[in-house]
C-alpha cells in the first residue's frame, strides 16, 4: 500500500472511531459554553478590488503606501487550538500508550470543531514548541493537521511546558480555545498559563495511565526516566517502596489540580479506567449547567 493510501486509510479509520464522541457531545453544552455574538477585529490585509471601501484602514495604508483593509470575524466562530505533548513520557501505557490516547482525544476534538464549522490549529511540543500550524476552517485543514500528527517525528524526548507555552502565547493572533493535551510531567509552568488565560480559554487535558501509580513486584530492578535516560536501582518488592511510590504519584495529581484551580484553569483528567468520551461529555455538561 502506498504511503498516501495508508494515510487516507488511517484518517478514514479515525473518522469512524471518533464519530460516537462527536455525535455524543451535547452541542448545546459545547456551544453555550463558548460562543458569543457580534463581530470582532481579526487582522489587516491588503486591499482586493471589490472590498468595501469603508473597511480601509487609512493609518496602516499610509504607513505602507498601499491600501489595507480591516478583517472581521464573527465572535461565534470559534478558534480552536490543539496543543499536544509528544515527549517520550507519553509513550508509556498499559492497555494503550498515553500518546495513543492523546491522539484519539485530539482527533475527536478536531472532528467536533469541523462539525461546528470552527477554525482549527495545531501545536506540537516537547522541550520546546516544535511545530505550529495557524488555525483555518474546513476539512482540508483538518486532514493537513491529522497528516502532520501521523507523520511527525519529535526532535526531543524531554518536556518543558513552561518554555513551550511561552513561545505559544506569542503566536496566537486572536482569542482562542486552547486544549493542551499532556501528562504534565514537567517543572512549574503556571506563569505562561496565567498569561494565556488573560486572552484565551485554556483547558488542560491530563493523560495518565492507571499503571503509573503501581510498580510490579519483580525484586531489585533499575527504573529509567524515559526522557533523561537516568537510572536508579530500587527494590520493587518492598511494601514501603510500593506505598511511597503510590503516594508520590497521587500527590503529584492533587498538586497539579490544586495549582490549576488557583489560577482558574480547568483540568480534565483522563485515564484508561473510563472511556474518554464519557469524561469529556461530563466536563461540557457540567460547564453548561454552571453557565445556566
Amino acid at each position: 500500500m502506498s504511503k498516501i493510501s495508508e494515510l487516507l486509510s488511517q484518517i478514514k479509520k479515525l473518522e469512524i472511531q471518533t464519530k460516537d464522541l462527536v455525535e455524543g457531545v451535547e452541542s448545546g453544552a459545547y456551544n453555550s459554553k463558548y460562543r458569543g455574538g457580534g463581530i470582532e477585529f481579526s487582522e489587516v490585509r491588503e486591499y482586493i478590488p471589490g472590498d468595501d471601501v469603508k473597511r480601509i484602514d487609512w493609518n496602516v495604508s499610509a504607513r505602507h503606501n498601499s491600501l489595507y483593509v480591516k478583517e472581521f470575524v464573527e465572535e461565534n466562530e470559534l478558534n480552536i487550538y490543539l496543543i499536544l505533548d509528544l515527549s517520550a513520557s507519553t509513550n508509556f501505557g498499559f492497555m494503550k500508550s498515553k500518546l495513543d490516547l492523546s491522539f484519539e482525544v485530539a482527533v475527536s476534538l478536531m472532528f467536533l470543531a469541523l462539525k461546528n464549522n470552527d477554525r482549527l490549529g495545531l501545536g506540537i511540543f516537547t522541550n520546546q514548541l516544535e511545530k505550529f500550524i495557524p488555525s483555518k476552517k474546513g476539512k482540508r485543514q483538518l486532514l493537513k493537521i491529522i497528516k502532520e500528527l501521523i507523520e511527525y517525528k519529535p526532535k526531543s524526548k524531554e518536556t518543558d511546558i513552561l518554555k513551550s507555552l511561552s513561545t505559544l502565547k506569542n503566536k496566537l493572533k486572536r482569542k482562542s480555545i486552547i486544549y493542551i493535551i499532556s501528562d504534565f510531567l514537567s517543572d512549574d509552568y503556571q506563569k505562561p498559563l496565567k498569561f494565556l488565560k488573560l486572552h484565551h480559554e485554556v483547558i488542560l487535558i491530563n493523560i495518565s495511565d492507571i499503571k503509573e501509580k503501581e510498580i510490579p513486584e519483580i525484586g531489585y530492578a533499575y527504573i529509567e526516566d524515559a526522557e533523561t535516560g537516568e537510572q536508579i536501582l530500587v527494590n520493587t518488592s518492598s511494601k514501603s517502596f510500593q506505598n511511597q511510590y503510590r503516594e508520590i504519584m497521587e500527590q503529584k495529581i492533587i498538586e497539579n489540580q490544586n495549582n490549576m484551580k488557583k489560577i482558574g484553569i480547568d483540568m480534565i483528567n483522563l485515564t484508561n479506567e473510563e472511556s474518554f468520551d464519557i469524561t469529556i461529555n461530563k466536563y461540557f455538561r457540567n460547564k453548561w449547567r454552571m453557565k445556566n
